[in-house]
């Protein structure tokens, strides 16, 4: 007997193997007769009937036939044993009487006539079931071909056409599960999370009361308050057109609604049932009510959700998008589709990423959630933690406290010192605050200037220092020291003016001659010769340099915050900031002026604030004075400049020789022709290996716009298959802009190269360091595939691994190689609110999707103006991507073959998925962007390093 073929699932773009068709069993006209049944092949099939009267196939198997006549002759035989298929069991013959033995057989014969009449209709409906539609489109466009031929007309196509999609339609009813419906049921919401983390459907429908009464007028909602009832005010349109979609439902056009009618429409909109959801999505397109789709409403509700979610370009290719679902749900080409085909493409569109997770991992993850779980007592957990908390920031710690230990130190000996002077008397405890407070400003004012000689902790990073002192810190190091000066200055300056000048300038002729005479001269000074005397003018001008300093430093005027009228508008912005940071040249000078004329110290070596004040200043000059140098002799030929959307300015220049830099450093830019003055510093996106150096610019702020001013003027419009809205390169005709660099200067995500995996995470603009990090690992990944290749090459072997390179046979010569690079695996997340951000690095990200063929970078969009994953307003977004990327490998969103996902990540799964794929793993979280997201991922870091074997370490970048 020949074997039955096994039955699989195919696609609908799937093609059958003609031999594979012909093996399914086919039957000639003379199936009937007795010589062909015993020749005939029966199945066994086993269904199962689910909860919800849907019914699943779960296997077809061949059987033994049981033939009657056979069966009638054994009659008057010994026993024998029937088809395995039907019994395990042998039917024993009744020699009681023929009356039973008759009705036996007329039972068998009726069983064996029902079964088979079942296989047979089984096996037809079988190798039907099996036809793919890229042959059904072959026969009906033979068919077509031959009707046209033959002059009839297009009756018998049609009727084709329609008996496939039938077919179709019963396969995708067999497919359909209750897991996947449940699926599908968290893939199309049309109310948001916040509704749904309501505790019952009570609380969100009294939410959506309250703005009906207040939206309300006469007792109806208005069609145009709908959206905003309904919590949709950001997707109006979409809002607007659901409402049309329940009003066709109820069969009615109107323009308001009562309170009853308004729970109707949320009763529905909120029904937990798929079927329900898919039939309101499916009646939102579907606006003549005919039950049929076409391409153009197809059309219409791709741009309507492109709309909802800010995907312009989207909107500009809805009609591409829209034959693309037409192709893939109608190729019967019938011109409209159905509800189960919109059904089919929902349930299926994971499918289409091809993306699978270890199974291990959900396992490994619970081990690890389950001993954070275990009950800890307080102290045990208040150790832990400090334990913890000392071991991620003993760098930070001991170098505080050594400062904290310095300025009480510097504060206590000159507070004994001064008490000990006959000033005491008059003065009191003011002139100790004063002078103590004073003595940690000298120290401060020094001090404040190393954490910005960038170029010495640059280099001292790369040492053996660099593991105890944490020279990323160094800006927070530095606005931790101002600080310290605001509250110096308030005590030193404030004890002075407010108190030590007050009392002098009462005390009495007599008093003033016993103990003052020597310090302050014969004659006792009024409050104004205090304040007009070189001490004191000295004094107040620091002062006001410091508080206009340090107000404009704040975050509230650096970022534009405040917003002033104009001309005050100009004491916002980084220009401001740059500026007035600069009176500190003044500051100091006066400094040390005031240092030399001290009103109770006259011998020379005990003025000590030239002494604090030497070193850090000739080291800062110095490294400005290089910079100036430095930046001459780096000589730079711009290369490429494009403009992006979202305001982002890439310049692409050539790369000095003796520029040598790691990944994720950065280096200042200064542009003469928006300020000859000003540096600003941003992070080197191009690669070490590669030949040129590039930044890209985002427009901030004051500086950054008139940079992108001056080079939009010399750029011309992108040509088609460039990216850019506009561009420029030595060939165009208007000369570019001179560009000065100064660099490059150390950061945390130079350091990647000592853990074993990486987290890169960047919002928006900070993903710039990162970029140059993954084009790293990728020609380590390629230079390391091309060594083996040599050496296979080398050693005359094909099949040479990596780790037979380092033969212990000493007579072979092989080419020098590198250290190993220790990082296996580089995670990438991007998050971006803008579409149109994903030109800023679209090469980079297909240059690695393409040559990372081992899978070790893994590289993940984000796009936050999408509605998440599973929400109606992003529904049919998510199935042409899913469409479009299995045919063309392309994701629609981003233009890459990075796939985009919707909404923000979810952080905690990322760390969880990272931890368990990784065990005993040394991970490095490495972001730039916003403070707030910072804080979460920190703490993330904290509670994974709590509960688990992976340890997380967590750097932010700093500018």
């Amino acid at each position: 007997m020949r074997a039955h073929p096994r039955h699989e699932r195919r696609w609908a773009s799937d093609s059958v193997p003609e031999r594979s068709m012909l093996s399914a069993g086919s039957s000639s006209p003379a199936m009937t007769d007795d010589s062909n049944s015993r020749d005939q092949e029966f199945v066994e099939v086993t269904l199962d009937l689910q909860d919800d009267n849907t019914i699943v196939l779960r296997s077809v198997e061949p059987t033994t036939v049981i033939h009657i006549d056979d069966l009638a002759g054994a009659g008057n035989e010994t026993p024998t044993s029937a088809s395995a298929s039907w019994s395990p069991s042998p039917i024993r013959r009744s020699s009681s009487n023929n009356r039973i033995r008759q009705f036996s057989q007329e039972l068998k014969a009726e069983a064996v006539a029902k079964a088979k009449q079942f296989s047979q209709e089984l096996k037809a409906e079988l190798r039907r079931f099996s036809w793919s539609q890229s042959h059904s489109s072959r026969v009906l466009s033979a068919s077509t071909s031959q009707n046209a031929s033959a002059g009839g007309g297009g009756g018998g196509a049609f009727d084709l056409a329609l008996a496939a999609r039938a077919l179709r339609r019963q396969r995708a009813q067999l497919d359909r599960t209750r897991s996947g419906a449940e699926k599908a049921l968290r893939g199309l919401r049309f109310i948001g999370n916040y509704k749904s983390t309501k505790t019952n459907g009570v609380d969100a429908w009294n939410e959506v009361e309250t703005n009906f009464n207040k939206l309300a007028k006469d007792g109806h909602l208005f069609r145009a308050d709908f959206p905003q009832c309904i919590g949709m005010r950001d997707s109006k349109e979409f809002a607007l057109e659901l409402f049309d979609a329940l009003g066709r439902r109820r069969r009615m056009q109107v323009e308001k609604i009562s309170k009853d009618e308004l729970y109707e429409f949320w009763s529905q909109i909120s029904d937990q049932s798929f079927d329900s959801r898919l039939q309101i999505f499916f009646d939102m397109v579907d606006k003549n009510d005919d039950g049929r789709i076409t391409e153009e409403e197809v059309k219409e509700i791709i741009m309507l959700s492109a709309s909802a979610n800010k995907l312009s370009r989207l909107k500009e290719q809805a009609e591409e998008y829209a034959a693309l679902i037409m192709e893939e749900l109608d190729p019967e080409r019938l011109g409209y589709i159905e509800l189960w085909q919109l059904e089919t493409l929902l349930l299926q569109k994971d499918t289409y990423f091809n993306y699978s997770q270890a199974l291990s991992y959900t396992s490994q993850a619970l081990s690890q959630n389950l001993q954070g779980l275990r009950r800890r007592s307080p102290i045990r957990k208040m150790s832990t933690n400090l334990i913890y908390y000392l071991q991620e920031n003993w760098r930070r710690v001991w170098v505080l406290t050594l400062w904290f230990c310095i300025m009480i130190a510097l504060f206590t000996w000159k507070f004994i010192q001064y008490k000990q002077k006959s000033a005491f008397q008059i003065m009191g405890y003011c002139l100790l605050t004063a002078k103590g407070a004073g003595e940690t400003l000298k120290f401060n004012m020094a001090l404040v200037l190393l954490p910005v000689c960038r170029n010495t902790i640059t280099r001292l990073r790369s040492t053996r220092l660099g593991f105890f002192v944490p020279f990323d810190d160094n800006i927070n190091f530095h606005k931790t020291i101002a600080a310290a000066i605001v509250v110096g200055v308030i005590l030193h300056a404030g004890n002075h003016l407010a108190c030590d000048f007050p009392r002098l300038i009462k005390v009495s002729e007599s008093v003033y001659k016993k103990y003052l005479l020597h310090d302050f001269g014969k004659n006792k000074p009024s409050y104004l010769d205090l304040i007009k005397g070189p001490e004191g003018l000295t004094g107040i001008i620091m002062l006001i340099c410091m508080i206009i300093a340090f107000t404009l430093a704040t975050r509230w005027f650096r970022r534009n915050l405040v917003k002033l009228p104009k001309p005050f508008n100009r004491l916002t912005g980084f220009n401001a900031f740059w500026y007035s940071h600069h009176l500190f040249v003044i500051v100091y000078v006066l400094l040390i002026i005031h240092g030399v004329f001290l009103y109770l110290v006259h011998t020379w070596y005990l003025k000590t604030t030239w002494m604090y004040l030497s070193v850090p200043v000739l080291l800062y000059a110095g490294e400005r004075i290089l910079r100036i140098f430095r930046s001459g002799f780096y000589t730079v030929r711009l290369l490429k400049v494009a403009i992006y959307p979202g305001n982002v300015l890439t310049l692409q220049m050539s790369k000095p020789q003796q520029f040598k830099y790691k990944s994720g450093q950065y280096m200042f830019v200064q542009c003469p022709a928006v300020s000859p003055f000003e540096w600003h510093p941003f992070s080197i996106t191009s690669a070490p290996g590669d030949d040129y150096l590039s930044v890209h610019i985002r427009q901030l702020g004051d500086w950054t716009q008139e940079l992108k001013r001056v080079f939009s003027e010399a750029c011309e419009p992108s040509l088609a298959g460039k990216s850019g809205l506009l561009r420029a390169d030595e060939t165009t005709k208007t000369s570019l802009p001179k560009l000065l660099i100064d660099g490059p200067y150390g950061a945390p995500a130079q350091d990647y190269r000592k853990y074993d995996v990486l987290l890169l995470v960047g919002l928006g603009i900070g993903a710039t360091p990162f970029i140059s990090i993954l084009k790293d690992l990728l020609n380590n990944i390629v230079k390391m595939e091309e060594q083996a290749d040599s050496v296979s090459d080398f050693n005359g072997t094909s099949d040479l691994s990596f780790g037979s390179i380092d033969s212990p046979n000493p007579n072979k010569v092989y080419p020098k190689r590198k250290k190993p690079l220790k990082t296996t695996n580089a995670y990438f997340y991007w998050v971006t609110r803008e579409q149109g951000s994903f030109d800023w690095f679209k090469g980079v990200m297909n240059e690695v999707a393409e040559l990372d063929q081992r899978g070790v970078i893994e590289m993940h969009n984000y796009l936050t103006s999408v509605y998440e994953e599973g929400d109606a307003r992003s529904t049919l977004i998510t199935m042409v991507q899913a469409l479009n990327h299995a045919k063309n490998g392309v994701d629609i969103v981003s233009g890459t073959r990075v796939r985009t996902h919707f909404a923000r990540p979810n952080w905690k799964k990322v760390f969880s998925k990272t931890s368990s794929k990784h065990c005993n793993a040394r991970i490095g979280v490495f972001y730039c962007g916003a403070p707030v997201l910072a804080k979460e991922l920190s703490q993330l870091c904290y509670d994974f390093n709590q509960t688990g074997s992976t340890k997380f370490e967590f750097h932010k970048e700093h500018f």
